[in-house]
């Protein structure tokens, strides 16, 4: 009620604005009744009461029918101010004409005592004499009396419009309490709940009822309850939404966590008045761990990503184990070790089948994410690089048996909460233990990182092996590699000789793959040399065991004293035989082939063959593809030479060309490898230059010289091997040489055994003299049987003694065994009894028999002829 019937004494309600009669004296109501104490009956509503809401209008009837008092209320919902409707008849004012009979009817009912409550249309009157607006208007009439006992009603109007608003509010809000699936609160101002839906009491017991006047700290642990009544007084006084709030506490009675997400905002009174906060609750418990398991999911492809990148990128054993490391370390574990095989390590195969476990491993990775952390797992400490086992009963040893991962019990008191030890497998077969650890507060492992440790440990294991093979691998091919360039320093007849070799990365320490870089010096007869340089693509152990083939190819083409571009055309077929099954046994094969050979099957290389004769000091050079020779003549610079380049050899089709340069005394010759002047930082025209630049001074000793240029080139060489062979010429000098032209006839025997006495008397070779003339006699004779033209004798000295005939002849000589009852054919055997070497070559007019003979030392005697000729029978 907004009003007290009329005759009362006026006030002004704060709240309507109409005029209060207090009525009656204090502590007793106008009809005697108890009154309440003063101070309740006189306590104002705040702003925005519930008849604020409602907007309640009242107005009094007096025995007349016509209005008495009008409220200003009354005044907002008819639209007419107190001193026109005091005094009016409202039947007559807001009663529609057609109406006006029944209301007369009820208003005489109601002025004859009778309480009445119905919805009455009405009509305000328009001020401009228009029709006016019309309403609906529920009505409460209340029958009373004036102080003269006359009849008189109070009447209370309310806009039906209002009250079906409130209406509907009030099924909205049975609707969101009653029927809402997620936990509804309507919280007070004072922090306490106000109501409760049924869901909320479902979850956290009772009836909803039961729930009034609880607090945060009545459902959630203390620090949460601090937190979350935090943000409910920010939101009260702010006014700002908060939206998807996590909130974690238990249910009673079960001790699983919960998870719910909270909105919270909020509320207003109809006048705008904060009157409490709305809390609706949803249960993303289930939520929360689809999205950990999605996000483990995401975490541990992103593991595997990684692993795949970063995990093998090095052939190094260690290297590996601590990728691994870096993978796992923080995103996976704050600990990991890696311990490998002792055996592994140090070379020794790895037995077939699953090891006990206990073998010695090498500790060779740690890695932690935690500052001062101990050793991750059981026992004592481990240092990296210290070689350990595990004891046979602990759970490291079972893994390693069994291949299968086991969980570590974590030591009381310790950091570590959670260990996994998963053995490393590669090919069925344990390389070593990984082992990795979370810290207290981490999550401890479950199944899902149980299968993903398998997963990288596996990874690395692989790699790990495979670093293994090819550590063997590399090995192997260093050894054969080795074994087949020219053991400590070649020497040659008229060249001073000094080489070096670097496999790929010796300047960086890191390990490659071998190449197939090779050379070589070959002496060849006639105080020649061969002086080979040649680079087979590609790397490993093939290009090693191709490598190995052309150079054993090259030393026998070489003794059969063949030109330079012959041998590398030799050399080109069984090039293009090696790529097929049987390698150098299809050269022949290769060679009657036609010449459309599918590369892809083919090994091709680069190569320099060049032969230098120490007597006229020429050197012929033949090249198949390779890098040219770099010449020094005294006082002048370096200079590459012109020699055609060729095709590399396994291509086939085009010969090859050969150029003859004269070499003056003291000049250097380099023969070397594209590893010495090519890298990826630098291109090769430019490591050439620095190269010929780096040959200034040429009378330094050969060893000075062959440092100073690997030094001045270790920025322009890369990954590739290096072969620099290096040749200062030192010609043979003319008291050396002895050279005579004989006719032919028989008289040239013994002239020619004449001459062979004389100049080996001037050298001092008197012990080699008879055996000398013997064999002159032999050569000499055969060339007048059985060769054509002049006669060419000539001896050399130098580290050994040569005789060489010349004749024009092609017939080349054929050693036999003559029988008991022959005359002859027993020259050549007598040859090669008394000759440390013998042979013949073609030459450009003809042949050259020669044969050789040791100089006397001093100590080993000389084959005496005579003896030699009575073993022939």
């Amino acid at each position: 009620m907004s009003e007290i019937p009329a005759k009362a004494t006026e006030s002004e309600d704060p709240s309507d604005g109409a005029k209060v009669r207090a009525g009656g004296a204090a502590g007793t109501t106008g009809t005697g009744a108890p009154t309440p104490p003063a101070g309740a009956l006189w306590q104002s509503s705040p702003p925005g009461s519930m008849y604020d809401y409602i907007k309640v209008a009242s107005f009094s009837i007096g025995p007349d029918g016509l209005v008495d008092q009008w409220s200003l209320r009354a005044e907002q919902l008819f639209g007419i101010p107190a001193r026109q409707a005091v005094g009016m008849d409202p039947i007559e004012a807001f009663i529609d004409p057609d109406l006006r009979e029944r209301g007369q009817r009820k208003m005489a009912e109601i002025l004859d005592g009778r309480e009445w409550t119905g919805v009455v249309p009405f009509r305000t009157p328009d001020p401009e004499g228009g029709r006016g607006t019309e309403g609906l208007a529920e009505v409460y009439v209340m029958p009373t009396r004036t102080e003269d006992g006359e009849k008189a009603a109070v009447c209370i109007v309310v806009d039906v419009r209002v009250l079906r608003s409130i209406e509907t509010d009030l099924a909205a809000s049975q609707a969101i309490f009653g029927q809402s699936p997620f936990g509804f609160l309507l919280i007070d101002t004072e922090l306490r709940v106000r109501r409760a839906n049924q869901r909320f009491a479902s979850i956290f017991g009772g009836t909803p009822d039961d729930h009034r006047g609880k607090g945060v700290h009545d459902y959630l642990p203390r620090a949460e309850a601090e937190r979350v009544s935090a943000t409910l007084r920010r939101v009260l006084e702010t006014g700002d939404s908060i939206t998807d709030m996590h909130v974690t506490g238990f249910v009673p009675g079960s001790e699983e966590r919960r998870h719910w997400s909270i909105n919270l905002y909020r509320v207003h009174s109809g006048s705008g008045r904060p009157i409490g906060i709305a809390w609706l609750g949803t249960d993303i418990t289930a939520r929360r761990a689809a999205a950990r398991e999605a996000a483990n999911a995401r975490r541990n492809l992103a593991l595997l990503n990684e692993a795949g990148a970063r995990i093998g990128n090095s052939l190094d054993l260690e290297t590996t184990a601590r990728e691994l490391l870096d993978v796992v370390v923080p995103g996976f574990c704050d600990l990991a070790t890696v311990d490998l095989y002792q055996g592994l390590l140090v070379g020794d195969e790895t037995p077939p089948g699953l090891p006990d476990g206990s073998a010695e491993l090498r500790r060779v990775a740690f890695a932690s994410a935690v500052s001062d952390a101990p050793f991750t797992g059981t026992g004592k400490p481990v240092k990296v690089g210290a070689v350990h086992h595990y004891p046979f009963n602990s759970p490291c040893a079972h893994a390693l048996r069994t291949a299968r991962p086991r969980l570590v019990p974590p030591e009381e008191g310790g950091l570590v909460q959670s260990t996994l030890a998963v053995p490393m497998v590669a090919h069925d077969t344990v390389v070593g233990l990984a082992q990795f650890s979370r810290t207290k507060g981490s999550e401890p492992f479950g199944d899902r990182d149980r299968d993903l440790a398998v997963e990288l440990a596996a990874r690395a294991a692989v790699c790990i092996d495979n670093a293994r093979l090819y550590r063997r691998e590399h090995e192997r091919a260093l050894i054969l590699q080795r074994s087949l360039l020219p053991p400590g320093d070649p020497v040659a007849a008229g060249l001073d000789i000094a080489c070096r070799y670097l496999p790929g990365n010796a300047s960086t320490g890191r390990p490659s793959e071998v190449g197939g870089d090779w050379f070589d010096v070959i002496e060849l007869p006639g105080h020649r040399t061969a002086l080979v340089v040649g680079d087979v693509m590609g790397r490993g152990l093939r290009a090693a065991v191709a490598m190995g083939e052309l150079r054993t190819a090259v030393r026998t083409l070489a003794q059969l004293d063949l030109e330079p571009a012959e041998v590398l055309s030799q050399l080109d077929e069984i090039a293009r035989g090696l790529g097929t099954p049987g390698g150098i046994q299809q050269a022949t094969r290769a060679a009657r082939r036609p010449r459309e050979a599918d590369l892809s099957e083919v090994y091709l290389a680069t190569c320099v063959y060049a032969v230098y004769d120490s007597v006229t000091r020429r050197c012929t050079f033949a090249n198949a593809g390779h890098l040219p020779p770099v010449l020094v003549e005294p006082g002048e610079s370096a200079l590459m030479l012109d020699v055609p380049p060729g095709l590399p050899l396994g291509v086939g089709g085009e010969p090859f060309e050969e150029v003859e340069i004269e070499l003056p005394e003291g000049a250097l010759l380099a023969l070397y490898t594209d590893g010495l002047v090519e890298s990826r930082d630098h291109p090769l025209d430019e490591g050439l230059q620095a190269f010929v630049g780096a040959l200034r001074d040429p009378n330094s000793p050969l060893e000075d010289v062959c440092d100073h240029v690997l030094n001045t080139l270790d920025t322009h060489h890369g990954e590739d091997d290096i072969a620099l062979l290096m040749a200062r010429v030192q010609g043979l000098p003319a008291e050396s040489v002895g050279d005579w032209t004989l006719p032919r006839e028989p008289r040239s025997v013994g002239r020619a055994r004449e001459y062979a006495r004389g100049q080996l008397l001037s050298w001092d070779l008197e012990p080699l003299v008879d055996t000398a003339e013997l064999l002159v006699s032999e050569l000499v004779t055969n060339a007048l049987r059985y060769g054509e033209g002049e006669i060419r004798l000539r001896l050399l000295l130098d580290r050994t003694l040569v005789c060489e005939v010349w004749d024009s002849g092609l017939v080349q000589p054929r050693r036999r065994r003559a029988r008991d009852t022959d005359e002859g054919g027993r020259g050549l055997q007598l040859v090669g009894l008394l000759s440390a070497a013998w042979g013949s070559r073609r030459t450009h007019r003809g042949k050259t028999v020669w044969f050789e003979l040791a100089l006397p030392d001093g100590e080993n005697g000389v084959t005496d002829p005579a003896e030699a000729l009575l073993s022939l029978f």
